[in-house]
């Protein structure tokens, strides 16, 4: 087992900080009065720029930086976060990314520009006003009257050094939030033929004359607490000395040391300044003991979420993922021996085995599902930035983002969403002055939903825009010789061509629409994952289109079914019911409807489409299946039960054959094709369209 390039798990820690700071950064712009969402970014900034200089990524460590020095007026509150401004940032947080992820695809010119613009924006009240550099803070005023404050103890881990983190810098920004009083403890560092100078061994014992909060001390050290210790005591009312600078004070602590003839003889000099140091905090030592709990209580927390959360790789997910497919196919061949022997002990195990391996197959499965919220967390940037480029004001709202998807969907659904939000925006909101004539409120509102409905998920895009216009797309699809003129059509079935190839009712070509390429890709791409997709809409409220999804690619359900010799299987998530096909749809085979409860529903003959050979049975089944409003019966011979289906990819060589979508391995070892439920439909909705002309003509 090889270990991970450092720089790879950088690249993907980094990835997850820039989710945060581009979704505080969108939260700022909405809510610029939020303290803590400006406190989030800069946190989120400090971790990229530290750990960018640990892995050797100066330019983002100074870019970085920069970019924090600019922002600098927004945390202390001088100046509110602007849309522009947030714009700026967010093109900044771009840039980062790429100097991380390519850095070749960069230029110093691009990164400068962006700067000048953070810069021009953060002093606009202020002309020719530089930067302030938070490097240069000014040290504090002496305080001149009693304050509270915070006795601190720090002990940090001894590997911390090797871990590229400095406790002296610590200690330089502990100083900045007021007054303090270091006394390093030497108790621990050993002679000098037994150190280690990669380790270290000095403790700090600190007063905080500064009415700060404690969460402020926490930010300090908040990338270092798993290597830390650290005691916190609030300070009596007590007069504050005039700060000594932490260098000039371990200076001063080093001459003494060079001053004393025996090393050892230097001990006593220290230790009577942390004696000075606990005879003062003496009359805190009731509240210390309080304070002492809560940061154990803290580490032991933080060890057990740690132990909670581990990092894996996904390919290791999907390798594990194959070979779980890989004991399912074999434990049905198991099951299948020992059903067709009479000893009980086998099928005793048989049974254990199966049980084991579905249970195995649950939890595999449930380890490769991620909340859809990682995903929908992504599509604020574009409506934020969809928004600023058409002129027209959207509110972005998302519910449902725990419900939970396998991976491999999650990275398949995001081109489809892109195209379905971006079509909502441009075509389904209307501009300012056309929701004001209709007496709509000024901001649009884009809506996306999941949830779980059975052993699938609904994805919903909802738009208040102005809906569907049918009679243009009928137009259109006239104009493209697609339907006849005048032919009789649902509106349903209007909006169906919306999803063909080439079709676009827009006037103009622009960068976003006109093309006619994004909803087929859609359907395509849903269809592709056995989904499918849905379009409702509403005259001047909106529009709700709908994706339904199977919960993952790799393991579900079947109905397995039997066709002359042949063995298929259909997925169960699409069945709705199994009936017997009567005899008076026998001697109906030039119609091809079913009577279901007094609903005509079409139906196909499965022994006719796979051209199977012999005689049909004499009773034959019709199992109803359905993609959204939509509902098919499939005539087969037999319907043999319920099927644990691995599936299996079709090679190049069959990507023509559309009916199919895949391949098992059935428990005698022979392979049963996977029904395409959506192209079965649409088969079925063709064929019904036929038979209307013929009888028209």
């Amino acid at each position: 087992m090889s270990a991970m390039d450092p720089t790879e798990i950088f690249r993907q820690e980094a990835s997850e900080l820039f989710e945060v700071l581009e979704g505080t950064l969108l939260d700022l712009g909405q809510r610029p009065d939020d303290r803590e969402l400006v406190d989030s970014a800069f946190r989120a900034l400090h971790t990229i720029k530290g750990s960018g200089a640990m892995f050797g990524f100066d330019k983002v460590a100074s870019f970085t930086h920069e970019f924090e020095t600019a922002f600098d007026r927004v945390r202390k509150g001088e100046i509110k976060p602007t849309q522009e401004l947030i714009s700026v940032a967010l093109a900044a947080k771009d840039y980062i990314r790429a100097l991380i992820e390519d850095p070749q695809s960069t230029d110093d010119i691009i990164g400068e520009a962006i700067l000048d613009d953070l810069k021009r924006f953060v002093t606009a009240d202020q002309p020719g006003a530089p930067v302030v550099e938070i490097a240069e803070t000014p040290p504090l005023a002496p305080c001149e009257s009693k304050q509270a404050g915070w006795h601190l103890y720090l002990e940090f881990g001894s590997h911390i050094l090797r871990n590229g983190s400095n406790p002296l810098d610590l200690l330089e920004d502990l100083c900045k939030l007021g007054p303090c009083f270091v006394v390093p403890v030497t108790d621990g560092v050993p002679f000098l033929d037994e150190m280690d100078p990669e380790d270290c061994y000095l403790k700090w014992d600190v007063k905080l004359h500064a009415a700060c909060d404690k969460d402020a001390i926490d930010d300090v050290f908040m990338f270092v607490q798993d290597e830390m210790k650290l005691t916190l005591s609030p300070l009596e009312q007590v007069e504050a000395p005039a700060p000594v600078p932490l260098f000039q004070l371990l200076d001063e602590e080093l001459v003494v040391a060079e001053m004393a003839a025996p090393v050892v003889e230097s001990a006593p000099v220290v230790k009577q300044a942390v004696a000075k140091a606990e005879s003062e905090a003496a009359p805190e030592s009731k509240p210390e003991i309080k304070r002492e709990a809560t940061p154990a209580r803290r580490e032991e927390a933080k060890q057990d979420r740690g132990i909670a959360t581990v990092r894996v790789q996904a390919e290791r997910l999907d390798e594990l993922m194959d070979r779980v497919g890989e004991l399912v196919i074999a434990q049905a061949r198991l099951t299948q021996l020992a059903s067709s022997g009479s000893d009980l002990s086998i099928k005793m195990i048989a049974e254990e085995i199966e049980r084991l391996a579905s249970s195995l197959r649950d939890t595999t499965m449930g380890a490769r599902m991620v909340p859809i919220g990682s995903l929908f967390g992504r599509f604020r940037r574009l409506v934020h930035d969809l928004s600023r480029d058409l002129s027209k004001p959207v509110e972005f709202v998302t519910t449902g983002e725990d419900t939970e998807l396998d991976k491999t969907m999650i990275e398949c659904l995001a081109d489809p969403l892109v195209h379905l939000i971006r079509n909502a925006i441009d075509h389904g909101i209307e501009d300012t002055a056309t929701r004001a004539a209709n007496g709509k409120t000024e901001q649009g509102r884009i809506e996306l939903a999941a949830v779980h409905s059975g052993a699938q998920v609904l994805v919903t895009v909802k738009d208040n825009g102005g809906g569907l216009n049918t009679a243009r797309i009928r137009a259109k699809a006239e104009e493209q010789g697609l339907i006849a003129v005048g032919a009789v059509l649902t509106d349903h079935e209007i909006h169906q061509f919306l999803f063909h190839p080439g079709f676009s009712t827009a006037q103009t070509i622009s960068a976003l629409s006109g093309r006619g390429v994004g909803m087929d890709v859609v359907k395509r791409t849903i269809e592709n994952m056995r989904g499918s997709i849905d379009l409702s809409t509403r005259p001047g409220q909106g529009t709700t289109v709908t994706l339904r999804l199977p919960l993952t690619l790799a393991i579900i359900e079947g109905l397995l079914i039997r066709v002359g010799e042949g063995r298929y299987i259909i997925p169960l998530s699409a069945v709705e019911e199994c009936i017997e096909l009567t005899a008076e749809d026998e001697r109906s085979r030039g119609r091809n409807f079913l009577n279901v409860r007094g609903n005509l529903v079409p139906f196909l003959r499965l022994r006719e489409i796979m051209t199977a050979s012999g005689a049909p049975d004499q009773h034959q089944k019709t199992i109803i299946i359905s993609t959204g409003e939509t509902h098919v019966g499939l005539v087969a011979d037999q319907i043999i039960g319920n099927h644990q289906t691995v599936i299996k990819s079709l090679s190049k060589l069959h990507s023509d054959v559309t009916i199919f979508s895949g391949a098992t391995i059935l428990g005698d070892g022979t392979a049963a094709l996977i029904l395409d439920v959506a192209q079965l439909v649409a088969l079925a909705q063709s064929k019904v369209e036929k038979q209307h002309i013929s009888e028209a003509a």
